[in-house]
């Protein structure tokens, strides 16, 4: 038993293997969330026949057996975590760690069409599930990796918001004072003119409410030719970060390699040093040696 605890443990817990790789039971579990999830986007769905929803309630309840199966797996498995903690005291912090407290919403998301049926939104806590798993081998070094690009633009990206807000602002400001009084509904104070230009400004548009008089026009030309340099700027300062990143990993893989050739080299040193003196040793010389 003890056995199949580490298994479990290292399954779940550790959750990669030595190349980085997820371990099967997340990779199954990812497929298993991916999949519940888009049961619970179907079950919404008027159009379809009884039957499938019979048959998608179905699958919502096997889906909820394994995410049952796999949140007790975890709380048995949680005595192997490294610490001086008793079995029990390490089962319950997991049990109110975030991680757990998200599977344990997700087994009660599963058990409510009992009670509701309208419980789609509490489902789409599953992907949080997937996130979670993101933080074991290879997806966690990509996620500290992003984090660590945006982390060093913060304050372009910073200015760049502060110069939008002041942007959306002197828009909405310009809109009230030239399309208060004609189109009050829509411009009738600075609040739901702020709207419109956040629409205008993102180039998402507002439908049918434009401005008419011509300074009303002048302004939303330039909120809307603004929009679309502000909406660039943060993406090219993103970008460069993630270039400079990728660059980074690059130039330290190199550094690594290089390291590992003079550990090599130093490896093949000191073994022809024992050789050596083992043939001194005994006696021996190489071929050609005086």
């Amino acid at each position: 038993m003890t056995d199949l605890r580490r298994y479990l443990h290292h399954q779940l817990y550790v959750g990669a293997e030595p190349d980085g790789h997820l371990t099967w039971m997340n990779r199954l579990l990812v497929a298993v969330i991916v999949l519940a999830v888009v049961t619970a986007v179907l079950t919404t769905e008027p159009s379809l026949g009884a039957r499938w929803h019979r048959d998608l309630v179905v699958a919502e309840f096997v889906f909820g057996a394994i995410f049952t199966l796999e949140y007790a797996a975890r709380i048995w498995a949680a005595a192997e975590q490294p610490g001086p903690a008793s079995a029990w005291r390490k089962r319950w912090r997991f049990i109110a760690s975030p991680l757990g407290l998200i599977d344990l919403v997700v087994i009660v998301s599963t058990l409510m069409p009992l009670i509701t049926a309208d419980v789609a939104v509490l489902r789409m806590v599953r992907l949080l599930r997937v996130i979670a798993v993101m933080k074991f081998g290879r997806f966690s070094q990509a996620l500290r990796e992003i984090g660590a690009a945006i982390g060093e633009r913060t304050d372009d990206l910073l200015v760049t918001l502060a110069l939008a807000a002041l942007l959306l602002l002197f828009g909405a400001t310009a809109l009230f004072i030239a399309e208060g009084t004609v189109q009050p509904e829509a411009f009738g104070s600075i609040p739901r003119a702020l709207w419109w230009s956040v629409n205008t400004f993102t180039t998402v548009g507002y439908g049918d409410v434009v401005p008419v008089t011509a300074w009303g026009k002048v302004c939303a030309s330039l909120v809307a030719l603004s929009g679309i340099a502000f909406v660039a700027m943060p993406t090219g300062i993103i970008a460069a970060a993630f270039s400079e990143a990728m660059q980074r990993r690059r130039d330290q893989k190199i550094e690594d390699m290089r390291e590992h050739l003079a550990r090599l080299d130093e490896i093949d040193e000191a073994v022809e040093h024992k050789i050596a003196a083992l043939e001194r040793a005994s006696g021996k010389r190489k071929p050609g040696r005086p």
